[in-house]
């Protein structure tokens, strides 16, 4: 986990006040590396050397130190051959490749991984990027090619930003890196529109401000500064895309093992670390299978973290607990609605944008207690595992679905009876969640909101298959890393994802959908795979996020929040919103239970962040220490 930021001009020149701009935006994110600090100016173009401190490249880096801890990995980096590096993530295969690269030649002077990076491209060229196996944004510079190469891994783990202006075009690590640049500041009501009205974000690369984009998962943007060029070139290239490994005669039985030598392996790669490394413990399937492969393939007790609720009923405590009395440490840490009120604010200040739900709060509530209560720098968590593995409910409805389609009636209703028997997805059906995947449904929030804008078409199930990359791709995993990177990066963490290793997800996207739903069972391929995980667990029936008393507290404690809020709406101000509508709306949810709480609760949010951003009168970098318009006080959450 770093922080960084990057300055090109494509068509000039910055000067010494730009630097020492760009040294303040680089530190704005000191918080993602508080280990280490970097700033490079570069020229690559022709300048005249009569006119000092002139440059056309910049290159900031903050660094939280992982891998090799001394001061060599001091970034930004150069290989001492002309090239330079600022970098953000980890290479989990960066052994394997340095062996690689040392057997052709080359010599190492660190032992980071983020050398093997510069060393990579100076054998294969941006091409060879595909041969990472981790989660990174980086920039290199090529001063001999007179280039800038940026790249983002492959399934949106660490965040790339990018604005041009002008002839120039900044990246950086966090939206508030790029505001100050911005000529205006103006909501992109698409964004917003998606995010109330279908709780989208991340889905594209448009963000919630007008001109500032992010770099497409899995691709490589390059800008030339060539000098035959005046005002030079940017391209992005795709350096990866999902492989279509066609039928198998593997038995189930192989394809089980294969599966489990392939979890196992990213589970290994991934506790490579310099500094103390720990396993987040939700209680579901997927984090007590992370926990259950570290034991095996670790051979070390980690200690592990849990949130849970203040309401019983709420969490998956007894889940966790079952961990636990198999010998696995644990480490609890309680969620209350004071929380939300206390630390919202904080949240949407490290986010940068909306975010979905209050859990996200709780999730940043869990990274401010492991970062004040141990010396964990590094965590495993279970993202990703449910997109893979077919595991929301949503799955089983679109597979049944479609074998319909198909004709397979007996297999539907195989299917649907499995399910009957075991109580697992048919009878977690609820129609407010469903909604979403409706094509023609305008109900609910639509009915509030002043901008009719295309709707982004989740309900698209073309096949199981093509459902799945568009999850991961768009809908689900981007959000998703994007909460749990800011929200540790807030804290100085990391946190790495066994199941989004690019081999994993390849091969398990492209297996029979039998393996992954099967006799009513969701996930079954894990399930199969893993007899040393306790059998609660492993066979639990029911699919469960982590969740808050969401409904409750906003039925009580928020009452008086939202109704004061609405009275003077900040997205009303932006034509978002009917805030009288909303409030109507709001009345109903309050006497009823055919209203989604999450319609609410992102209404809410989007309120409070918009308030923040353009009612405050502070500059971006102030928000979180500011009181909303909702009268609401922040607080120093520890």
């Amino acid at each position: 986990m770093c922080g960084i930021f990057g300055a090109i001009n494509r068509t000039g020149f910055f000067d010494g006040p730009g630097f020492d701009r760009f040294v303040a935006l680089t530190n704005l994110v000191a918080y993602r590396g508080p280990d280490d600090c970097g700033h490079l100016p570069l020229t690559l173009k022709p300048v005249d050397s009569r006119r000092e401190r002139l440059f056309d490249v910049f290159l900031g880096n903050r660094r939280l130190s992982i891998i090799d801890l001394s001061s060599s990995g001091h970034m930004p980096m150069s290989d001492g051959k002309g090239c330079w590096i600022t970098y953000n993530g980890e290479i989990f295969n960066y052994l394997e490749l340095r062996r690689e690269l040392e057997a052709r030649g080359h010599t190492f002077r660190t032992g980071t991984d983020t050398e093997v990076i510069l060393h990579v491209y100076s054998e294969y060229g941006e091409g060879g990027f595909d041969r990472l196996n981790g989660m990174w944004a980086f920039a290199i510079v090529d001063t001999r090619a007179r280039r800038v190469v940026l790249s983002r891994d492959r399934f949106s783990i660490k965040p790339l930003y990018l604005l041009k202006s002008n002839g120039e075009l900044y990246f950086g690590s966090e939206i508030k890196q790029l505001l100050p640049l911005l000529p205006a500041l103006e909501l992109n009501p698409g964004a917003m529109t998606a995010y109330l009205a279908q709780g989208l974000l991340d889905h594209d690369v448009e963000t919630f401000f007008r001109g500032i984009t992010r770099v497409p998962a899995g691709t490589n943007v390059i800008i030339s500064l060539d000098s035959g060029n005046i005002s030079g070139t940017i391209e992005e290239r795709k350096y990866w895309r999902f492989e279509s490994t066609g039928s198998t005669s593997a038995s189930s039985k192989d394809l089980v093992e294969e599966f489990r030598a392939l979890f196992f392996d990213s589970v290994r790669i991934r506790l490579r670390s310099d500094v103390k490394v720990g396993v987040l413990l939700s209680g579901g399937l997927d984090s007590s299978a992370v926990t259950t492969a570290v034991r095996q393939v670790g051979g070390e007790q980690l200690q592990t973290y849990s949130i849970v609720s203040e309401h019983e009923g709420y969490d998956e405590r007894r889940f966790i607990d079952v961990m636990c009395q198999a010998g696995v440490a644990n480490r609890k840490v309680t969620f209350r609605v004071g929380d939300v009120l206390d630390c919202l604010e904080q949240v949407l200040y490290y986010s940068d944008e909306p975010v979905a739900e209050f859990s996200v709060i709780a999730q940043y509530q869990l990274f401010a207690a492991i970062k004040n209560d141990s010396d964990v720098t590094v965590l495993l968590s279970g993202q990703g595992g449910d997109e893979t593995l077919l595991g929301y409910l949503k799955f089983f409805f679109f597979h049944v679905q479609l074998l319909l389609k198909a004709g397979k009636f007996l297999d539907a209703m195989e299917l649907l009876a499995g399910s009957a028997l075991h109580r697992t997805a048919l009878t977690q059906f609820r129609m407010s969640e469903a909604r979403r995947y409706l094509q023609h449904d305008r109900r609910g929030i639509w009915q509030t909101m002043l901008r009719d804008s295309q709707r982004a078409p989740v309900w698209q199930c073309g096949d199981i298959r093509s459902r799945q990359i568009a999850d991961i791709c768009h809908y689900s995993v981007p959000a998703l890393t994007h909460y749990e990177d800011r929200n540790s990066g807030a804290h100085s963490l990391e946190v790495r994802h066994p199941f989004l290793d690019h081999r994993l997800v390849n091969f398990v996207v492209n297996l029979p959908t039998e393996l992954k739903i099967h006799r009513g069972w969701t996930k079954y391929i894990l399930r199969a795979a893993l007899p040393e995980m306790p059998a609660a667990l492993r066979w639990r029936r029911d699919k469960q996020g982590f969740l808050v008393p969401e409904q409750l507290w906003l039925r009580r404690e928020l009452v008086p929040v939202i109704r004061r809020g609405f009275r003077g709406s900040t997205l009303a101000e932006l034509d978002i919103l009917n805030d009288k509508k909303f409030l109507a709306y709001y009345d109903r949810f309050l006497t009823g239970n055919s209203i989604a709480s999450s319609d609410i609760a992102r209404v809410l949010i989007a309120e409070i962040w918009a308030g923040q951003v353009f009612q405050s009168g502070t500059s971006r970098t102030q928000i979180g220490h500011q009181p909303t318009s909702l009268g609401m006080q922040p607080a120093v959450c520890q």
